[in-house]
């Protein structure tokens, strides 16, 4: 007899502890803590917090890498939050690129919906996996590995990326090395580039030092 009411009060506990972890929907007005943003009281959560519409709109190409991004992370989409997924929206004019560039927290899958993205990731023997995507494609990018994409043909592209993260973080390569306030001899000593590039790429990029 023990056994059963045990059984019917953990199936009604076990329920119970799922229903109030449905979800997290971000509460944009709390702290943030180490694990993200903090959830919104249930009873002001809405139908809207679960809907997004930003990846309608094309991101701003008007740069350096000629690549617009357009981001549905938690920081943006509300009902992400605690789910461990996202997607990301990337415009490529003629010779655009997404430079070398890796996510701490994530691995990545590209879906090619419009023109032509070549696409590939180093491993960390230093294997090279290179790939040229056509519309429909997809094409997996390990977490934590360097990777990049570009506009691999002569009419604009678009491909949509998703992330087993809500946050997946992203570090470009370039950024870091020359946005950045590390000394130039240290990049130089470091990465075997002359010192004069280095110099001329940080006054394009805005680094110091």
């Amino acid at each position: 007899m023990i056994l059963p009411i045990f059984f019917i009060f953990f199936l009604t506990f076990s329920s119970s502890y799922a229903a109030v972890q449905d979800f997290c929907v971000a509460d944009y007005t709390a702290p943030q803590g180490p694990a993200g943003y903090s959830c919104k009281n249930p009873a002001n959560v809405t139908a809207d917090d679960f809907v997004y519409s930003g990846l309608a709109v094309a991101g701003n190409t008007s740069n350096l890498n000629k690549v617009g991004i357009n981001p549905a992370f938690a920081g943006q989409f509300p009902g992400l939050n605690g789910l461990g997924l996202s997607l990301v929206r990337a415009d490529f004019e003629v010779g655009g690129v997404g430079p070398l560039h890796l996510h701490h927290g994530a691995s990545e899958l590209i879906l090619v919906v419009q023109g032509t993205i070549i696409a590939g990731f180093i491993a960390t023997d230093n294997t090279v996996y290179l790939k040229t995507l056509k519309q429909g494609d997809i094409m997996l990018l390990p977490q934590g590995l360097l990777h990049f994409q570009k506009n691999g043909g002569d009419t604009p592209a678009l491909l949509f990326a998703s992330f087993n993260s809500e946050n997946p973080g992203v570090q470009l390569l370039e950024n870091a090395l020359f946005q950045s306030d590390l000394p130039t001899e240290l990049i130089s000593q470091t990465t075997s580039i002359d010192t004069a590039e280095i110099k001329k790429l940080k006054g394009l990029f805005g680094g110091t030092n």
